[in-house]
């Protein structure tokens, strides 16, 4: 019996290896002779159909867009699929540079209704954006047409975006929503600090997101938080330039959601125009909440408005500046955050009247102001936050010391 085992036992190894060896796929490259795509060629065609064939397997499948730079219209990928899907881009994807031929919608690549996506390879989605940006008259015409979004995530869940940049968007680079379980880690967003409108990554009606070890420089915010956003962390990332990391604007549409656990640490901003912030708009439609919101160890380098609360923001005097927000902030702390502004307003807490912020935590701030228009200070209204080893200055004259 022994001899007989001894002699099954290896067979058995071989039929296993070989049948997990079988469940996975083997890479679907867009270049294979099945696929057809070429360099320097438009792959939209190539793509969709490589995209029906991984969401169509039962194992998990592997897209390989190499190395070299190609065309792309633009599509949104479709799921649910029947297994994971990695979609690995070595090489780069180019937008057209004019717009034409962009799909009706306001998103250039989309991701929709997919689980157990991975984005990797170190290639690049290249937006082409700077004729976009010129023609970009949304601040000051409400029926401007929307320009196109690098990559939407809709409906994404237990997902990874590794290693991937995105270029030039003509719009937000990346936006997220209704999202569930993303990592995006080691990701990259390269545009000029001259491209409008152009947030790096929003997160909206979405939970537990983790961005960690990312670059982002763009014209707009590096990372904007919207309404709906729970359990998110950002860990590592540098800022700049851009308009900083910020929660919000909230407070503008009736249907909104609350935003509650925002964890932001380790990160670093420099020449930004802001650094963390939350911004909601006065005149709210609706109630509305903002709690649970962290920054810790931030470095600030060359930077306006630091730390900043705003309570009527009001981009484009679109609003009804005399009328309070009604989104209500709480629980809301600022830790260990050093470096230098070119905004002798340092620390601004701007709470809504008759809605106070309440539990906002200053601890261990220690700015330097590098410019000429006075000295260093804090403005701070409708808040009275704990003050922790926080120099005179910037202490808040409506503060009260901690003991």
């Amino acid at each position: 019996m022994g001899l007989k085992l001894k002699n099954v036992l290896p067979m058995f190894v071989f039929l296993l290896l070989a049948s997990t060896a079988k469940a996975q796929s083997a890479a679907l490259d867009v270049t294979s002779a099945k696929y057809g795509g070429k360099p320097d060629s438009d792959i939209t065609q190539a793509l969709e159909k490589a995209w029906t064939d991984a969401c169509a397997s039962t194992a998990p499948s592997k897209i390989v867009v190499p190395k070299g730079t190609f065309k792309f219209v633009g599509t949104t990928f479709k799921g649910p699929c029947k297994a994971a899907i990695e979609f690995q881009l070595q090489g780069t994807l180019q937008a057209p540079a004019d717009g034409s031929q962009l799909p009706k919608d306001d998103t250039w690549i989309g991701f929709d209704h997919v689980d157990g996506l991975t984005l990797s390879g170190g290639g690049t989605f290249d937006g082409q954006g700077a004729l976009s940006w010129k023609n970009n008259d949304c601040n000051k015409n409400r029926q401007c047409k929307s320009k196109h979004i690098n990559l939407r995530f809709h409906f994404l869940t237990n997902s990874k975006i590794l290693d991937v940049t995105s270029k030039d968007s003509k719009n937000f680079h990346v936006n997220l929503q209704k999202c569930e379980k993303v990592e995006i880690n080691g990701f990259t967003i390269s545009a000029p600090k001259e491209s409008m409108n152009t947030d790096g990554i929003h997160i909206g009606r979405s939970t537990g997101i983790d961005i960690i070890d990312t670059t982002i420089g763009t014209g707009d915010d590096c990372i904007s938080i919207g309404d709906g956003t729970k359990d998110l962390t950002v860990t590592n990332v540098t800022c700049g330039p851009g308009h900083g990391i910020a929660i919000g604007s909230l407070g503008r549409y009736p249907e909104e959601e609350p935003v509650s656990g925002i964890n932001i640490k380790k990160c670093t901003l420099t020449n930004t125009t802001n650094g963390v912030r939350i911004k909601t708009w006065p005149a709210s439609p609706k109630d509305g909440t903002a709690s649970d919101i962290h920054f810790e160890d931030i470095t600030m380098v060359n930077v306006g408005n630091p730390i900043l609360i705003d309570q009527e923001y009001c981009p484009w005097n679109e609003c009804k500046k005399g009328v309070p927000s009604k989104v209500k902030i709480s629980n809301v702390s600022f830790k260990n955050i050093k470096g230098t502004c070119t905004d002798p307003v340092a620390v601004k807490l701007a709470c809504a009247p008759g809605l106070p912020c309440e539990n906002v935590e200053l601890s261990d701030i220690d700015l330097k102001y590098i410019g000429d228009k006075g000295p260093i200070t804090s403005v701070c209204s409708n808040v009275k936050p704990t003050i922790n080893r926080v120099a005179q200055p910037l202490a808040c004259a409506t503060g009260t010391a901690a003991t």
